[in-house]
């Protein structure tokens, strides 16, 4: 199993969704800016969530992204089986022809361990993620210096805050 980008970063944005859950949709600009990923990068990874009934768009003003079930529904497994990740730690992508078409040696080793993995991680909820004290200590960072940017806005522009 190779965990890419694409996974790491479709549970951070759904992470964002669903610490922001309460509080109305959330731009995919928003999410960029907060998390340090590219918009292009989060437009190809919410096509996917989305298709996925994960997501949902909210058109118009105040517009954005929201998860499409609660946060307690929503497993990292789930997000990281939506956009095309593999939880498989197998060469043979679990169909026994890794050595010369039959099941190498190893084969029940990473079978085992692919579920060990995917029961993790179908075990954790964004919910219980969200939870957690380390969690909570970035998304306590993270809100300080959006808010620290708006009160630097607001004096320089004029803006609300």
């Amino acid at each position: 199993m190779r965990l890419s980008t694409k996974g790491r970063y479709a549970v951070t944005a759904m992470m964002h969704l669903a610490i922001h859950d309460k509080y109305g949709p959330v731009t995919l600009a928003e999410i960029s800016q907060c998390q340090g990923i590219s918009l292009s990068y989060l437009e190809q990874l919410f096509a996917k969530l989305r298709k996925q009934g994960l997501v949902e768009g909210v058109r118009g003003p105040g517009g954005g992204y929201r998860l499409a079930r609660s946060p307690e529904q929503v497993t990292v497994a789930n997000i990281i089986g939506a956009v095309d990740e593999r939880l498989d730690t197998t060469r043979c992508l679990g169909h026994e022809n890794c050595q010369e078409g039959r099941r190498c040696l190893t084969h029940e080793l990473w079978t085992d361990l692919s579920r060990q993995i995917f029961g993790f991680l179908e075990g954790i909820t964004l919910a219980q993620f969200a939870e957690r004290p380390a969690v909570c200590e970035v998304v306590r960072r993270q809100g300080n210096s959006r808010r620290r940017e708006r009160i630097a806005e607001h004096f320089s522009t004029g803006s609300p805050l």
